[in-house]
């Protein structure tokens, strides 16, 4: 099995997003906070393709999953 190591900004690339630092904190900052009970996936932010992308990368433990509970943790803070 290969050990990627991919960035924040890898992920808004794969999401398809503006992936530069300054747009990633813009986004968390537009998009934040999130509720407790909801989610990442189901956040009303995302559309059918990213929401099946986080779904699928957490649902099969894939080399997204850290950086993407990366991201939860920081639209929830």
């Amino acid at each position: 099995m290969e050990n990627f190591e991919h960035t924040m900004s890898d992920l808004f690339a794969q999401l398809g997003l503006a992936n530069a630092d300054i747009d990633v904190d813009k986004f968390i900052h537009q998009h934040r906070p999130i509720a407790d009970e909801l989610s990442l996936e189901k956040a009303s932010f995302w559309n059918t393709g990213q929401t099946q992308f986080i779904h699928e990368a957490l649902s099969e433990d894939s080399d997204w999953s850290e950086l993407i509970d990366q991201l939860d943790t920081r639209l929830r803070a």
